[in-house]
């Protein structure tokens, strides 16, 4: 075995084009969710369809702009893989293990999909060493196989919804979301995105377009309750609104069975106490002070922050 840092790997290599990598674990579900961001578009797109194609530890993977976002299963699996074929995929995630407060991500690659994954995304920023099984795994480039172990910091995904922090004179709520997300000071979290979720416009109670905001971030374990705690006092000391509403779930994706409750919080008009028992059901949790109507769009926030565009639409708008 040999075990290299990330800057031991770009001294042999030279710089390359991996520009982050950051796994979050969600162990009850048995989950990971990976993020690679790239150089350019080409070898991020490329290597997504061949992490499916090939199985293994892959569940899916989605590419917006540089950056690549999969869902993974834990543990350690077979993957197809090899040449690129039918059915067969050049590049592979083989498993994600969690070991202590890291987590262990295998990988294998052929060819220039072998560099990628043995030269150039261990020495990605997030990355803390990587572990090659032979000096031969080491070697890139041509038509070898190259196989490679690297090792990341343990993170947690946080998602968090805020509405109703405007009112008809002043203040909007995804500036002063995003301000809070991008400002978060709390050591071992990382800020990941913020979305804009588009709810129910035909609700009587609204600003002008019924638009929540969700916060995703990456939270190191330890950290979970002083990124809370940030939240709440940033959003209170900021909003315009006596009605504001936050709401948080700790975990990477929820239950089919919430499908329903997406669909309702764009399409129905839902009670302050049915998005309270929704959240129950859906291990969703509130944080604000004010316990009034701006939950039902943090809800809805949190619900839908890791959709897709179709976050942004009304129900059923084609994207």
């Amino acid at each position: 075995m040999i075990v290299k840092t990330p800057e031991e790997i770009k001294t042999k290599y030279g710089s390359l084009f991996s520009r982050r990598f950051l796994v979050m674990v969600d162990k009850g579900a048995g989950l990971a969710e990976i993020i690679e961001q790239c150089h350019a578009r080409g070898p991020i797109e490329w290597d997504a369809m061949n992490r499916i194609r090939a199985k293994g530890a892959t569940v899916s993977a989605r590419v917006e702009g540089t950056e690549m976002r999969m869902l993974a299963r834990l543990g350690l699996f077979q993957a197809s893989f090899g040449a690129a074929g039918e059915n067969i995929g050049g590049q592979a995630l083989e498993g994600v293990e969690v070991q202590g407060d890291e987590v262990v991500t295998s990988w294998a690659g052929i060819a220039g999909a072998g560099l990628g994954i043995a030269a150039c995304l261990p020495q990605a920023p997030g990355v803390t060493r990587a572990e090659y099984p032979t000096e031969e795994d080491m070697v890139v480039g041509g038509a070898r196989v190259n196989r490679v172990r690297i090792f990341s910091p343990l993170y947690e995904k946080v998602t968090i919804g805020i509405d109703d922090t405007d009112t008809p004179e002043k203040g909007a709520t995804w500036v002063l979301a995003l301000k809070c997300g991008e400002q978060c000071p709390v050591p071992g979290v990382e800020f990941l995105n913020m979305r804009l979720i588009q709810l129910n416009p035909r609700v009587p109670e609204k600003t002008t377009n019924c638009v929540g905001s969700a916060l995703n971030f990456a939270v190191r374990p330890g950290s979970v309750d002083a990124l809370l705690d940030y939240v709440r006092d940033y959003i209170g000391e900021f909003s315009f609104s006596d009605d504001t509403g936050i709401a948080y779930y700790r975990g990477i994706e929820f239950p089919k069975i919430m499908n329903g409750a997406c669909r309702r919080i764009k399409t129905e008009i839902v009670s302050l106490k049915d998005a309270e028992d929704i959240a129950s059901s859906a291990g969703i949790r509130f944080i604000d002070t004010a316990g009034r109507k701006g939950r039902i769009g943090a809800l809805g926030s949190v619900l839908w922050a890791n959709r897709g565009i179709e976050a942004a639409g009304l129900y059923g708008e084609p994207t």
